[in-house]
């Protein structure tokens, strides 16, 4: 299997988007079942985690600009 930095982010971004929606399933089973209070809804609301870091972004940033120049290279 190979192993170079853009396999790893997408790995660690479809691990991320894994538990984003394990966490929204649970959510969604706390408010179904009435389970939480509109404080805590409001404190989720006002306080939400970035999907990605900006290290993330600047990573992605970094592979996006280097496969186009691989390419120009090789056009």
């Amino acid at each position: 299997m190979r192993n170079d930095p853009r396999d790893r982010l997408i790995r660690a971004l479809a691990a991320q988007l894994g538990a984003e929606r394990e966490t929204r399933a649970a959510i969604a089973d706390v408010i179904a079942n009435g389970e939480i209070d509109r404080e805590v809804l409001l404190a989720l609301l006002e306080d939400p985690v970035p999907a990605c870091s900006q290290e993330d972004l600047n990573r992605a940033d970094r592979l996006a600009t280097s496969a186009t120049q691989h390419r120009a290279i090789a056009a």
